[in-house]
């Protein structure tokens, strides 16, 4: 959907793919740090219900970060970061909007 919807608007943007190609571990930490580890996991999705009752409820930064790196797939999906560096996570038609209309 984010991709459409920037192909629609006239937005080029460059694509990587870290559920396939995995993100090292400075850049997501610096996603991290910028807008916290709690918005990059993705609860929603099959890795999370993979994970065990006692890893979901003692998830803290470094466990969440770990898992991450070792299972890039449970990173929230599309994570789009600006010219400017702004980072936006998930994709949201009104969020997008209101960000590119700046």
């Amino acid at each position: 959907k984010a991709r459409k919807w920037l192909s629609d608007h006239g937005i080029d943007y460059l694509f990587h793919d870290y559920k396939k190609e995995g993100v090292d571990e400075t850049r997501l930490r610096e996603w991290a740090d910028k807008v916290g580890w709690e918005i990059l996991l993705n609860r929603r999705g099959m890795m999370w219900r993979k994970l065990t009752q006692e890893q979901r409820d003692n998830i803290d930064e470094a466990s969440a970060l770990g898992l991450m790196l070792e299972t890039s797939s449970i990173i929230k999906r599309p994570v789009l970061i600006t010219e400017d560096g702004h980072i936006e996570v998930g994709f949201s038609e009104k969020n997008y909007t209101e960000l590119f209309e700046k």
